[in-house]
């Protein structure tokens, strides 16, 4: 099928570019320490993605995460110094979902677009971020918050194995639930859905809703990460989720997408990312680099990969 041809294609380019940067820079760049760094620094945008694809598999679009990014970690850090860490964590879960809900609800049952109200919500959740902060960040110091930011377990980051879980819970509700097949039909004709008994709306509020609380965790991840919650974190985030999931083979216009391939996207974009400061580039070109490789992925989706879906 076509998203198995694009999946194969970007899991193909993901392993030339690791093999590319290991021969230009063996000593730093093909190491356990750098991959597990930018395995690490990859997991927000991984998690993010496996949501994302819900989202444009149903013909929607969130450009709200990375600023919900931003409140997420800006909260948490506010909060942690007043609460329980634990409780502060589970109020800034609630945060990014009920957010997801707003946006669902306007979108999916008041009718306004969801590139329309989520474009919105970018520009006012990041004025949110910047006036509960003041401007500043907050530390973040609690043992459990940085444990999830920078501890490990048998060895290997905890942002990853939470990545990892997330990827595996998206690819069976993806693949294997009503919920998936509801998410294609929406996407591949909304009115068919409809006619046929699905409840579009709520499909389409829920694909928002799960959004809003992978950016809320997303969001803890960086901000732990890095031992501080700033309002400045997550810019173009949310371009980057977008590149990876269609780089991984999902249409942008709905209807199909796929769930490893949005992880390979990531991949990609994390490998990239990192090679290039490796080398020594300057670290301005990754966002140009990142924008040209999201027009070249959607023209491969509307021009090369649509024809080959129509051939079959």
């Amino acid at each position: 099928m076509i998203q198995n041809v694009q999946t194969v294609s970007i899991a193909l380019i993901f392993v030339f570019l690791v093999i590319v940067f290991s021969l230009l820079d063996p000593h730093h760049f093909f190491t356990g320490s750098n991959l597990a760094n930018a395995a690490r620094q990859i997991a927000p945008t991984v998690i993010a993605s496996v949501t994302m694809t819900f989202v444009i598999t149903s013909a929607g679009i969130d450009l709200s995460i990375g600023s919900l990014l931003a409140v997420s970690g800006a909260s948490l850090g506010i909060l942690a110094l007043h609460m329980n860490p634990l409780l502060a964590l589970l109020l800034v879960l609630l945060i990014g979902l009920a957010s997801g809900v707003i946006v669902g609800y306007l979108s999916a049952y008041q009718g306004i677009a969801a590139f329309i109200v989520t474009l919105a919500g970018l520009t006012a959740l990041r004025g949110v971020a910047e006036l509960i902060t003041g401007g500043y960040s907050n530390p973040i110091n609690a043992p459990l918050l940085k444990f999830i930011g920078q501890g490990k377990i048998a060895a290997i980051y905890t942002p990853i194995w939470i990545a990892a879980a997330v990827v595996a819970l998206g690819w069976y509700v993806y693949s294997h639930t009503r919920f998936g097949r509801y998410l294609k039909a929406i996407g591949s004709n909304e009115e068919s859905a409809r006619r046929v008994g699905i409840n579009t709306r709520r499909v389409k509020m829920a694909a928002l809703a799960v959004s809003g609380l992978t950016a809320a965790v997303a969001g803890i991840l960086v901000s732990t990460r890095l031992g501080s919650g700033s309002s400045n974190i997550g810019v173009a985030f949310e371009l980057e989720v977008i590149t990876a999931v269609v780089l991984g083979g999902t249409d942008l216009f709905g209807g199909r997408g796929s769930i490893i391939g949005a992880l390979f996207g990531a991949l990609t974009l994390g490998v990239l990312s990192n090679g290039l400061v490796i080398i020594g580039l300057n670290v301005f070109w990754v966002p140009i680099l990142q924008g040209l490789i999201l027009l070249l992925a959607i023209l491969a989706n509307t021009k090369i990969f649509s024809r080959i879906g129509h051939t079959r």
